[in-house]
C-alpha cells in the first residue's frame, strides 16, 4: 500500500471486539488521508477479525505485552513507512475522532514536538468521582518525579513528532508507559503543550476500566521501572 500521508493514527488493541470496528470506520471516514495502524496485543476475543478492514495496517503480537508495548510496535512500524507524526488513540470508543484535526494542525503549525490531551481542559463525560480525583492526584506524582506540571498526566490521546526524535522509544510495556512518556519529554528536551479533548465514559468502558488496585499498581510498576534503570 502506498503511503497516504506523513501522519498515522496508532491504535493499541486488546479485547475490544465490541468497539474496534466502529472506531476504525469513523476514523477512516473523517481522516481518509491518514494511515491507521492497529496493533492487536494478543487479544483472546474476536478483536483481530473485527479490525480486519480494508486500508488498515493490522499488526498482531503473539504474546500480550501491554498497551505501552503495542504503541511502541506501532511507532516502529510507522517509522518503517517514513511517517513523521502519530496520534495515539484508544480502541474502546472513549476518544473523540473530531479532536484529531486540531491536534495534528497544532502539532505542525505550532511546531511543537508533542501535544498531550487533557480531559480537564476539555470534557470528561460521566467520569467517576474516584477516577477524577485519582487522575488529579497523579499529576502531583508526575510533577515530583519529572518536574513537569500537567492538568492530565495519564491521557492516552496524544500527537507526537516521532520523525524529529528517533530516540523516542517506549520501554515500559504496560500502563506505566504514560508516565514514561513524560520522562521522555524531559530527557529528550521535547517542546510540549496540552490541548483540550473529550473523553466519553460509557457503561462499557467503565466496566473495562482500571480498578483502584490496578491504578495503584501502575504507579508501583513505574517506580520499580525507574529504580531498576
Amino acid at each position: 500500500m502506498k503511503n497516504k500521508n506523513d501522519t498515522a493514527i496508532i491504535i493499541p488493541l486488546y479485547n475490544e471486539e465490541k468497539t474496534i470496528k466502529k472506531v476504525i470506520l469513523e476514523l477512516q471516514e473523517k481522516y481518509p488521508f491518514y494511515e491507521i495502524i492497529v496493533v492487536d496485543d494478543a487479544s483472546n476475543d474476536n478483536s483481530y477479525n473485527e479490525a480486519c478492514i480494508k486500508g488498515v495496517w493490522l499488526l498482531k503480537h503473539i504474546v500480550n505485552l501491554g498497551q505501552g508495548g503495542a504503541i511502541q510496535t506501532g511507532i516502529e512500524f510507522a517509522r518503517q513507512k517514513n511517517i513523521n507524526y502519530i496520534i495515539t488513540f484508544d480502541a474502546d470508543g472513549q476518544h473523540t475522532a473530531d479532536d484529531i484535526k486540531d491536534f495534528t494542525k497544532s502539532l505542525k503549525d505550532k511546531k511543537v514536538d508533542i501535544i498531550l490531551g487533557s480531559r480537564f481542559l476539555g470534557k470528561a463525560e460521566n467520569i467517576s468521582t474516584f477516577k477524577k480525583y485519582f487522575l488529579k492526584l497523579s499529576r502531583v506524582f508526575t510533577f515530583i518525579s519529572t518536574g513537569i506540571w500537567l492538568t492530565d498526566s495519564h491521557n492516552g490521546f496524544r500527537a507526537i513528532n516521532i520523525g524529529k526524535f528517533p530516540k523516542f522509544e517506549i520501554t515500559e510495556n504496560r500502563m506505566a508507559h504514560a508516565s514514561e512518556i513524560i520522562d521522555l519529554i524531559k530527557n529528550l528536551k521535547m517542546s510540549y503543550i496540552e490541548m483540550p479533548c473529550t473523553i466519553k465514559y460509557t457503561k462499557y468502558s467503565k466496566n473495562k476500566g482500571q480498578s483502584m488496585i490496578n491504578s495503584v499498581g501502575i504507579i508501583i510498576e513505574y517506580i520499580i521501572g525507574r529504580l531498576t534503570k
